[in-house]
């Protein structure tokens, strides 16, 4: 096994083991600390894997949830899928790749939601809507290959609230919302065959800095409800 391999290796251990302590201490190098000695590595080579320190960390977290949605796809029959199924098999894997880090994930948001981190969060955006449509077979180098992933960013970020809120059974009010995004959409690029349908596509697509003041507003409710839950504890 070489070094490289051998730093992967490294970087995700830390990272499930960070995962926990993201609930109490938010995305933050006490969190990394922890997450490090926890799975037995010295400071020395928790500042190798994550040179970048919590910024690199966060990066890695939406890496391994895009590698483990892959691996999780190719266990499916997907060349006798059709295109819209797998994207929709893809969204749903991502999230219950997400199940067990759910909390991690809203802290994430939150993290995201600062200006600074605003560039950083869309970039991981795209990678993750960029591997949904590489694993369901897309070709598309024309308009279509931005405009695909543009909607499916949008269906993406507004079923991730969906998700965090979802409280059926088996995240099933998820699924279904996600099912009538795609059916608004997965046409579209069908539609869209000069560069002024694409402008006009885009003025219906959510902006960015309107997502981000939309994500720091749930955010800081969320901070709010969770102070409250804590204080009532030790009560």
């Amino acid at each position: 096994m070489d070094a490289a391999l051998d730093m992967d290796v490294v970087r995700d251990d830390i990272l499930l083991s960070t995962l926990p302590n993201v609930v109490f201490d938010g995305w933050s190098m006490q969190a990394l600390r922890d997450g490090a000695q926890m799975a037995g590595y010295d400071t020395a080579t928790m500042h190798r894997a994550f040179p970048g320190e919590v910024v690199e960390l966060v990066e890695h977290f939406g890496d391994w949830t895009d590698r483990r949605m892959l691996a999780e796809l190719d266990k499916h029959p997907l060349d006798d899928m059709k295109v819209r199924d797998k994207i929709a098999l893809a969204v749903r894997t991502h999230f219950e790749v997400l199940e067990p880090h759910m909390e991690a994930k809203r802290r994430l948001i939150a993290y995201l939601a600062m200006p600074q981190n605003i560039p950083l969060g869309l970039r991981m955006l795209y990678r993750t809507v960029d591997a949904m449509w590489f694993a369901a077979g897309d070709t598309a180098t024309d308009f279509n290959h931005y405009t695909k992933r543009a909607t499916l960013a949008a269906v993406l970020s507004s079923a991730t609230f969906y998700w965090l809120d979802d409280r059926s059974e088996g995240h099933e009010e998820t699924w279904a919302f996600v099912d009538r995004r795609l059916n608004d959409v997965m046409n579209m690029g069908k539609a869209v065959s000069s560069v002024g349908r694409f402008g006009s596509l885009l003025t219906h697509l959510p902006s960015p800095m309107r997502f981000a003041r939309l994500i720091r507003q749930r955010s800081d409710s969320v901070q709010a409800a969770n102070a409250t839950i804590h204080m009532a504890e030790n009560i």
